[in-house]
């Protein structure tokens, strides 16, 4: 009876681990659209256009927006646009600090020419004696560190939500590059270490 009762656990068991990313999946997904859904304006919405509801609509605006946006910006006149709404945001009180700090780290983040998650590398954190995976995001500028050429900055990610962790300027003798994609370490990050990588790490830095 034990022996059929443990079968019926690990069966469990091995279903809800099937099941689990399928459904937090859909409901990510889901929840996306009927996020975008809602602030479409009433008259871009399928009930206006079609006649019925059209589930998904709002996203497909939204592509559009970007896509709109995206090909103004890239020429002359969209980069003046953009930056005279710089400047106007620039002399709103409390606004101006929001806005500036995330365009900041949009900027790093999602721009070509950036820096930021291009290469995944352990470090020894949170003591001299562990190793952790972390993201290189840049160097530290001089008014930090007068020999910043020998130091790297680092985001060491918190498991298993990728998206808090810790900012800290490390020697890089004191790191080793990771033969891994940064897609590759974010989910051996995020599956804990359960996700091994395959490729074998690099000598070090």
């Amino acid at each position: 009876m034990n022996k059929i009762i443990k079968k019926l656990k690990n069966y469990l068991f091995t279903g809800l681990l099937v099941w689990l990313p399928i459904g937090l999946t859909v409901w990510v997904i889901q929840l996306l659209i009927r996020s975008v859904d809602q602030i479409i304006p009433s008259k871009l919405s399928g009930i206006a256009l079609f006649g019925t509801e059209i589930p998904g609509i709002g996203i497909v605006f939204a592509l559009f927006i970007l896509l709109l946006t995206g090909m103004v910006a890239k020429n002359i006149f969209g980069l003046k646009i953009i930056n005279f709404w710089d400047k106007v945001i620039s002399h709103i009180p409390i606004v101006k600090s929001i806005y500036k700090g995330i365009k900041q780290v949009s900027d790093t983040l999602l721009s070509g020419s950036g820096n930021a998650f291009r290469k995944a590398i352990l470090v020894r954190f949170p003591n001299a004696n562990a190793w952790t995976v972390a993201f290189i995001t840049g160097a530290p500028s001089q008014n930090i560190l007068e020999n910043s050429s020998e130091y790297i900055n680092v985001y060491v990610p918190t498991t298993p939500n990728p998206t808090s962790g810790y900012f800290i300027i490390v020697h890089k003798s004191d790191t080793k590059e990771l033969n891994m994609t940064v897609d590759e370490a974010l989910r051996y990050v995020i599956s804990m270490g359960a996700l091994e990588s395959r490729k074998p790490i690099r000598k070090d830095a």
